[in-house]
């Protein structure tokens, strides 16, 4: 079962994640968020949001990334080790919808190369 309707023992006691982030790439632990530019659950403007609110300088301009010579998402990288990319045509479960364009994704951001 992918989603769960409450039926797991957890508290929603954290109202954001955002101060986790920074402190995590603050020390130097490197990070990859990225979403489905199709997620109508969270769009991809709200992380790219929370994202920017971080203030980290940026290293590689917002571009297009590409898979087989097509255009397979938009990436930015910053200082701290933080890429934020998007996923052309993925949903709220971008790997589900894009799973060759996600596996290039990480494939790629794990191996240090650009995406």
């Amino acid at each position: 079962m992918r989603c769960h309707k409450r039926d797991l023992p957890y508290s929603l006691d954290i109202k954001s994640t955002i101060k986790y982030h920074r402190n995590m790439t603050l020390k130097g632990y490197r990070a990859l968020v990225y979403s489905g530019d199709h997620d109508a659950i969270i769009p991809f403007l709200g992380t790219q949001s929370w994202v920017r609110s971080l203030n980290f300088p940026i290293v590689d301009e917002w571009r297009a990334w590409h898979l087989d010579g097509q255009s397979a998402g938009f990436t930015i990288a910053y200082t701290n080790n933080l890429t934020f990319a998007t996923v052309k045509n993925g949903g709220h479960t971008a790997p589900e919808f894009e799973p060759e364009r996600c596996l290039a994704m990480f494939a790629r951001w794990v191996s240090h190369e650009p995406l």
